[in-house]
């Protein structure tokens, strides 16, 4: 088969390797789409990511497709059927699956190779995480689910009530998935982005108001005045820079709650009044990936259609083109998802 093999730092080749072999408890799926990632541009970037690949390595998480083999003792699929399954499946047995922390698992199994034309999924995520696509929800929309299920921890996590007033910063695929989910729980939705293209899909989204927020333009005057000098309840950040963190926290209103998103990188240190945290009681919290009761309620949000690859894929390409697309990806960072189609 062709499959996208990451040798290290920018160093990508799309060449053929041999189609992986399934073992008891295994699936072998045929890719019928795999999305583009912000970490996949990151790890395509610095040529590894610590705990999901190391090179040389098929890469690629985010997919949908169709069963062509099943392993022995797998009786949840069959040949033929349309599944999407998640990068991931936690023991369930460790001290925090134990806890429900299954995104903090001590032994969380990663698997990743969607930008090829066949994936194994080992037994684990085929017992625990991969799912059926319903006949109306579609390729692209299936693959979403990842992503989507990371989004909806994350937004959860900062206990949102009907009416807050929420600031988004950062309005690439995530943030903008973030606007959306936001907009659903019936929140009034401050965006803030640096280009007036993630400005306009944010409200297409329905964001409420648009503020301009670069590295010459700090945002954070715009919304208290938005909220009569009071700040928002909740303030997510997705972009992942130092910058943007502090932003966050001199958002939000006393008693708010900060939602550090966007990873930044290693070693990065951000600065913060103690006083403020302090006597405003205000909560901060970060979220990393998702569990499989997030991936499920995101597939459910998918099939009643409220969240559709429409809002977040603006093209596709072959596999041959995905050089060339991390390239792209990597210069115009913020851009929406392209479908990869091997």
């Amino acid at each position: 088969m062709m499959a996208a093999v990451l040798y290290g730092k920018e160093h990508l080749q799309v060449e053929p390797v041999a189609v992986p072999t399934i073992e008891s408890g295994d699936i072998l799926v045929r890719v019928k789409v795999a999305l583009t990632c912000g970490t996949d541009v990151k790890v395509f970037r610095r040529g590894y990511h610590a705990r999901m690949i190391v090179p040389p390595a098929v890469f690629g998480h985010e997919l949908a497709g169709d069963v062509v083999a099943v392993g022995e003792g797998v009786g949840n699929f069959a040949v033929g059927q349309r599944v999407v399954a998640a990068n991931s499946a936690p023991c369930e047995a460790c001290f925090f699956c134990r806890r429900g922390l299954q995104n903090l698992c001590e032994d969380l199994l990663f698997n990743n190779g969607a930008y090829a034309e066949y994936i194994r999924i080992p037994a684990r995520i085929v017992e625990r995480n991969t799912y059926l696509i319903p006949n109306h929800v579609g390729y692209q929309d299936a693959a979403l689910v990842e992503p989507l299920a990371c989004v909806i921890r994350g937004f959860e996590e900062t206990s949102p009530r009907e009416g807050d007033t929420i600031a988004i910063t950062g309005l690439g695929p995530i943030g903008l998935m973030f606007v959306k989910l936001a907009k659903l729980y019936g929140c009034r939705v401050i965006a803030v982005g640096r280009r007036k293209t993630q400005l306009d899909r944010a409200a297409a989204l329905g964001a409420d108001e648009l503020v301009v927020g670069d590295d010459g333009s700090n945002p954070v005057k715009a919304i208290r005045a938005m909220t009569g000098g009071r700040g928002v309840d909740i303030a997510i950040e997705a972009v992942g820079k130092p910058q943007t963190w502090e932003w966050a926290v001199n958002m939000v209103r006393r008693g708010g709650t900060v939602n550090f998103f966007g990873g930044c990188p290693n070693d990065s240190t951000i600065k913060l009044d103690t006083a403020l945290l302090h006597y405003s009681e205000i909560t901060c919290k970060a979220s990393f990936h998702h569990t499989p009761a997030y991936i499920q309620k995101a597939l459910e949000l998918v099939c009643a259609g409220h969240i559709t690859a429409g809002f977040f894929v603006n093209r596709e390409e072959p596999l041959a083109n995905l050089l060339e697309v991390m390239r792209h990806l990597m210069s115009h960072n913020g851009h929406l998802k392209t479908a990869i189609v091997p």
